[in-house]
């Protein structure tokens, strides 16, 4: 029996599902579910996608690792969610108990951050930890932010971000990272234009940096920030982070209508 055929029966059995219950979740007739287990047939790919969901489980530890095995293959697993407007696959690590890990991205891994962040094999390699105060029910991670763009957070800080899983969700005026395709992993205030123009603005609290915009459609994942590590503590009387939400909140706007009327 294949790998694939023998974790769908066997998840299934642990979930103490029917066949004929399985395959009203993935919508797909019974048969095809003993097809599946019986390794008569594979599953296609939106198919795999919807097993992956029922499973919690990724869809590469679904058709490469032995979920039979003792620790039910669930050590240092991925899970994949597939979320947002479209359809995005975010990979998920967890401990052998199924609690979620935070996986720290360090700024000299940004780069390559950016070319696997969907990679299941690469998540596994970052550094992960677990954070007990953080609220349940969302998924975490890591960055290290480098640069003096966000001051008075000092550079080298460690933010850790909940996975924003509808960018309609973006609250402005929050502070959010961002994996962009042109800039990588970047830490900005930001603003949400998405409904008006398929915008967001990116302010930096350093008002030596311009504000920008971006196209929602180079942004690949948004994390809003809930706390951060630091070994050095922010001092409140920089003067380049007396910004309050109300001036920023006016600056983009400002900065809005200019470039409707450079459009126009």
């Amino acid at each position: 029996m294949s790998i694939i055929a023998n974790n769908i029966k066997t998840l299934r059995k642990q979930m103490g599902l029917t066949q004929g219950t399985l395959a009203e979740r993935i919508e797909i007739k019974r048969s095809l579910i003993g097809a599946y287990e019986e390794g008569r047939a594979e599953p296609r790919l939106n198919n795999l996608v919807k097993l992956a969901e029922v499973f919690q489980t990724s869809i590469d530890s679904l058709v490469q690792v032995d979920m039979s095995g003792p620790d039910g293959g669930k050590s240092q697993t991925l899970l994949t969610r597939a979320t947002g407007n479209n359809l995005r696959v975010l990979s998920v690590a967890v401990d052998e108990d199924g609690e979620s890990l935070v996986p720290l991205v360090p700024q000299k891994a940004a780069a390559g951050y950016l070319n696997g962040y969907a990679d299941g094999e690469y998540l596994q390699e970052l550094p992960q930890f677990k954070l007990p105060n953080l609220p349940k029910g969302g998924t975490y991670r890591a960055f290290e932010i480098v640069g003096d763009s966000m001051l008075p957070m000092p550079s080298g800080t460690i933010v850790v971000g909940r996975y924003v899983e509808d960018w309609r969700d973006i609250k402005s005026g929050d502070t959010y990272i961002l994996l962009t395709d042109k800039e990588g992993v970047v830490y900005k205030r930001v603003f949400n234009y998405v409904e008006e123009s398929q915008k967001l603005f990116l302010v930096s609290d350093n008002r030596s940096y311009a504000p920008y915009e971006i196209s929602i459609d180079d942004v690949l994942e948004v994390w809003v920030a809930k706390a951060f590590i630091s070994v050095s503590f922010p001092d409140p009387t920089n003067s380049n982070s007396q910004w309050s939400l109300e001036k920023l909140t006016s600056m983009v706007m400002e900065l809005q209508q200019e470039v409707t009327k450079l459009r126009d």
